[in-house]
């Protein structure tokens, strides 16, 4: 049988209702940041809010409902997503963190809310996707580090007809930051992509993006990965990415060193890892090379796939070199 005749996910589909599902992921975080134990020429308070330390706790909700396809050639569903954040502990002198929505008197909101929908067609193995909904591409991921993930705001089109091969693409227009409710917040004008990821063999998938940011950057993103399993429970890994940015448009980031420099840098990682039961060891290098620290946020706050992008920090800045 061709790899082409085989059942498709919409040949398989039981219907809009049956196939549906609901959940609510909930989420309490508490965010401390402490910039006043900063290394020499270091920064001494935090240039967003002017504090030496921010702290706050939340409690978060992210509801999703999925619905099936309808069944026939095409089918149509729907997504809808609900999200709602509470403040359970902050102030005026320790807010700033990225949790909630500040205002005027420098206070975080009791409460916010925002939330969307979008509607989807599948043919065989093909998804069209139109109106609200999260991304993963690598070079264009929304954020899920705070309380509440980014909500962009486009078209996303996913084909998996060919065994083995994953394309996707997608064209978006705003974007909904994590701690904000009004489209546009991250000030994203226009992103569009393109990309795919293929399992050369078991062990081995490469994939390969671009992707261009309207007045931001034009982005290349590239992926090889090797896994190979020792015995059930024990495997080795070496995952290599590499980001190359150049400037597009009015370059509205350019390189801090002088602030005038447009954009034109390689961001690569390199890291190997070891698997036994749940525990991995990973050994990482990671360097910046070329003009200007390797941009995002604007493109999605997740949109940083390497190796020691880590919470303390993504090591991403011009000429910075890491091994950890």
């Amino acid at each position: 049988v061709s790899q082409y005749a085989m059942a498709s996910a919409q040949d398989d589909s039981k219907g809009f209702v049956e196939d549906s599902t609901f959940g609510i992921n909930t989420r309490m975080l508490y965010f401390s940041r402490d910039f006043r134990n900063e290394p020499a020429g270091g920064y001494k308070i935090n240039n967003d809010t002017g504090k030496s330390r921010v702290n706050e706790t939340g409690l978060g909700f992210n509801a999703l409902f999925q619905s099936g396809y309808t069944q026939g050639t095409i089918g149509v569903g729907v997504d809808v997503i609900g999200l709602l954040g509470v403040k359970l502990d902050s102030g005026k002198g320790r807010s700033g963190t990225g949790l909630f929505p500040t205002g005027a008197d420098g206070r975080a909101q009791d409460d916010y809310s925002k939330g969307g929908g979008a509607v989807k067609f599948r043919i065989s193995d093909t998804v069209l996707k139109i109106g609200d909904q999260y991304t993963t591409a690598p070079v264009f991921a929304s954020d899920d580090s705070r309380l509440l993930p980014e909500l962009p705001q486009g078209i996303s089109i996913t084909s998996n007809e060919i065994k083995g091969l994953k394309l996707e693409g997608g064209h978006f227009t705003s974007s909904v930051a994590q701690a904000q409710t009004y489209r546009d917040s991250l000030g994203l004008t226009k992103t569009d992509f393109i990309g795919g990821v293929y399992a050369l063999t078991p062990e081995v998938s490469a994939s390969l993006y671009y992707a261009k940011t309207e007045d931001y950057w034009k982005k290349t993103y590239a992926n090889l990965n090797w896994t190979h399993a020792l015995s059930n429970d024990q495997s080795l890994a070496v995952d290599f990415n590499i980001y190359s940015t150049k400037s597009d448009g009015a370059g509205l980031q350019r390189a801090e060193k002088d602030g005038t420099t447009k954009l034109d840098n390689r961001a690569y990682s390199l890291q190997g890892a070891y698997t036994i039961q749940a525990h991995t060891f990973t050994l990482a290098y990671q360097k910046v090379s070329g003009d200007g620290d390797y941009g995002y946020g604007v493109d999605g706050g997740g949109t940083v796939f390497l190796a020691n992008s880590i919470a303390r920090s993504d090591f991403n800045a011009e000429d910075r070199e890491i091994l950890a």
